[in-house]
């Protein structure tokens, strides 16, 4: 998975989409997950950096990134040609 090339995205976790002129917020973690995928990072090399970073539990982990990354596909902040 990946984010797109054109999505603007602000150290303080502003994120624009110029495609649609949407803008949104995210928390710290959230903000970090973005950077991971624009950096092509994969999934188990992004939970490996929150486990090791945030005190937070694998499960929690899971379950709130799957959150997440439906978030970004419903408002379409990810590359399209990606099938998961």
């Amino acid at each position: 998975m990946k984010i797109k090339q054109n999505i603007a995205i602000s150290d303080s976790g502003f994120i624009f989409n110029p495609t649609t002129g949407d803008s949104f917020s995210t928390n710290p973690i959230g903000q970090e997950i973005i950077k991971l995928l624009h950096n092509s990072k994969t999934e188990d090399e992004i939970r490996s950096f929150i486990l090791e970073t945030y005190q937070i539990s694998r499960d929690h982990f899971e379950k709130d990134y799957y959150d997440f990354i439906n978030v970004l596909k419903k408002y379409k902040l990810l590359e399209e040609n990606e099938k998961d």
